[in-house]
């Protein structure tokens, strides 16, 4: 179990995209990939169902929730206890969630995409329950200090199974802001495969988010159980902020758009430059998701706010990459070191971000800049890769910290339900202390293998001790894992292309890719409008569900001796998204991050639509 984290910061996207030539070999992350999702069910709660994999788990908890009038069966025990903590769950959601968002095609590819899904389901089930009425919402379930006095089975469990909740009355806007997002991340997720779920997410996180805005406080205020386990430090701010970006992203409404601008500032968006990305402090992952707004011609007139959360996401890529002004600890052996309980889960929170950032700024043909000078998206890449390859066993001790992937990994992982032997080999009831002395102290082997969990791994100095009592280097949780969904499906998917800009907001084709003709380039109307020069031309196509989809890219150029500035373009015929142009009423305009273009410059732009090019044209234009 997890106890207290810190701080850190990153972010970025954009559209168009030419895939880095990084080779991709040494480690089977399609094996890790499957393992670390099959870890999501030895952390089951509740009824378990037919389809489960992990064979030597049985049910448990099903009485949660019952001395409170409510049904809170379900969901997942963080780590090697048997308590449900909210906050950690709702942020474990989040990032599988997010995962799932930007490698969808991968994780298909890999056969991983329906066990990620129910993953987040099993999830989002019991965040469902919690919510039981607007401004109510269940936090934990059991409390770690009766749970710690007791080494049983979650199946044997004796111990407190207390419910605890926020409202009104006792504000917790950190954990309802988390559980908003969770749902609001998770909507996008179910949007096609099953739209009536995604709804019911999206009125969830809706209510959530509102209750947290309006009924302010911390949540371990509230319930004060969770003080010594999962603190927030870091308060409510930046969850209010996590909320309405991931709310932005799964309704494409304005109004949170503008709460993410109007609040950026108060609630330390634009001024947090950030070390850390946890379960605790989330101001990392929102200024990378706003950047990505910013890169993708969202932002319209709240660009200047949203360069702000960009150029804190890049101060927390730089330190990360050590190449910035304030840089993280890494051990002798590179691997990203922020404190000695359960180090793992920074490691792969932020090397998520990197990777997703390095994509973001390969499709917007963008690099980072840092104190120490340029840095490419390639190395952002290779870094994340780095880590991963860490994690695996590319390390001074040549130990893999995840169990059950390759040949030398932790056997005595700091587990309750792995350490003792399955009630379905051995029914016989395992009391209170009793598991203490029988299973807690033996130095045997795991009789049950943990396959897929990452453990807390090495100190400072890459060393790592394999004993069931050394809880901070031993002990998995959920949290370290739900990054590596994203990542892994990443590595594994090596350089097969992709816009990563594109791709989440348009229908996931179900077929391959259909071959793309070579394509004749179609000037447009503008190309008569001397000085500037429009060129369009097709670069896919794919079909969905019988439809054809194709996506075009535009140039504009600038082919006069002076510097266009103010220009407008009318675009006629669309049917489909666009990115990267900014509109203004009938009208569209520069990017975001341009203002002007200079003699013989270009820029590009995209849409995509189930038709023809559309009809695009200069409208105005002055020349300086």
């Amino acid at each position: 179990m997890q106890r207290i984290a810190r701080l850190c910061s990153t972010t970025s996207l954009f559209f168009l995209l030419h895939l880095l030539p990084l080779a991709f070999a040494g480690h089977d992350y399609g094996d890790a990939l499957s393992k670390s999702i099959l870890f999501f069910e030895a952390q089951r709660s509740g009824y378990l169902p037919s389809t489960q994999r992990v064979k030597w788990r049985s049910h448990s908890g099903l009485n949660d929730g019952k001395a409170s009038g409510v049904n809170l069966v379900g969901g997942y025990y963080d780590a090697g206890d048997n308590v449900k903590f909210g906050f950690p769950m709702a942020f474990t959601v989040t990032m599988m969630s997010w995962s799932i968002v930007e490698y969808r095609r991968q994780l298909a590819a890999s056969g991983e995409l329906r066990h990620a899904m129910d993953a987040v389901k099993w999830g989002t089930d019991y965040l469902i329950k919690a919510h039981s009425s607007p401004d109510v919402l269940y936090g934990e379930v059991g409390d770690g200090n009766t749970d710690h006095y007791c080494w049983q089975r979650p199946e044997d469990m004796t111990t407190s199974r207390g419910a605890y909740k926020i409202d009104p009355n006792h504000p917790g806007s950190d954990l309802a802001g988390e559980t908003a997002a969770a749902m609001a991340a998770a909507s996008v997720v179910f949007r096609h495969r099953n739209p009536s779920y995604a709804k019911l997410l999206l009125i969830h996180a809706q209510q959530l988010f509102q209750f947290a805005d309006k009924f302010r406080g911390k949540y371990d205020s509230s319930i004060a159980v969770a003080q010594k386990y999962y603190r927030s430090v870091s308060g409510y701010a930046d969850e209010l902020l996590w909320a309405a970006a991931w709310l932005y992203r799964a309704t494409n409404n304005r109004h949170y758009l503008n709460y993410l601008a109007i609040n950026g500032d108060a609630l330390g968006g634009t001024s947090w430059a950030m070390t850390e990305f946890s379960w605790d402090v989330k101001y990392a992952g929102v200024q990378t998701l706003v950047a990505k707004f910013l890169m993708s011609g969202k932002a319209g007139r709240n660009a200047p706010i949203f360069q702000k959360y960009q150029q804190k996401a890049e101060f927390f890529m730089c330190s990360c990459l050590g190449k910035g002004g304030r840089n993280v600890q890494k051990t002798p052996g590179g691997l990203i070191f922020r404190q000695r309980w359960n180090n793992m889960q920074f490691v792969t929170s932020a090397s998520f971000l990197m990777i997703v950032y390095s994509d973001y700024l390969t499709s917007a043909r963008k690099s980072l800049s840092c104190a120490s000078g340029g840095v490419s998206p390639s190395e952002l890449l290779a870094f994340a890769k780095s880590q991963v390859d860490y994690i695996l066993g590319d390390n001074p001790r040549a130990t893999s910290y995840m169990v059950g992937y390759g040949s030398n990994y932790p056997t005595r992982v700091h587990h309750r339900a792995a350490s003792i032997v399955s009630i379905k080999v051995n029914p016989t009831f395992v009391t209170c202390r009793g598991g203490y002395a029988t299973w807690y102290s033996r130095k045997a082997n795991d009789p049950n293998l943990l396959i897929g969990a990452l453990v807390g791994g090495p100190d400072a100095y890459d060393n790592f001790a394999d004993e069931r009592d050394n809880f901070e280097q031993t002990e998995p949780a959920t949290y370290n894992n739900a990054p590596l969904l994203g990542l892994l499906a990443r590595l594994h998917a090596g350089h097969s292309g992709y816009n990563q800009l594109l791709a989440e907001d348009i229908p996931v084709p179900k077929v391959q890719l259909n071959p793309v003709p070579i394509a004749k380039s179609t000037p447009g109307k503008g190309s008569s409008s001397a000085p500037i020069a429009i060129e369009q031309k097709m670069t896919s196509s794919w079909t969905y569900e019988g439809k054809t989809y194709y996506r075009y890219a535009a140039i504009v150029t600038n082919k006069s001796s002076k510097t266009v500035k103010n220009l407008k373009l009318s675009i006629s015929k669309l049917y489909g998204p666009i990115w990267a142009l900014t509109k203004l009423g009938d009208s569209y305009l520069f990017p975001s991050w341009l203002n002007s273009l200079p003699a013989g410059k270009s820029f590009e732009f995209v849409y995509i639509h189930s038709s023809a090019q559309a009809d695009v044209g200069v409208s105005g234009y002055t020349l300086a």
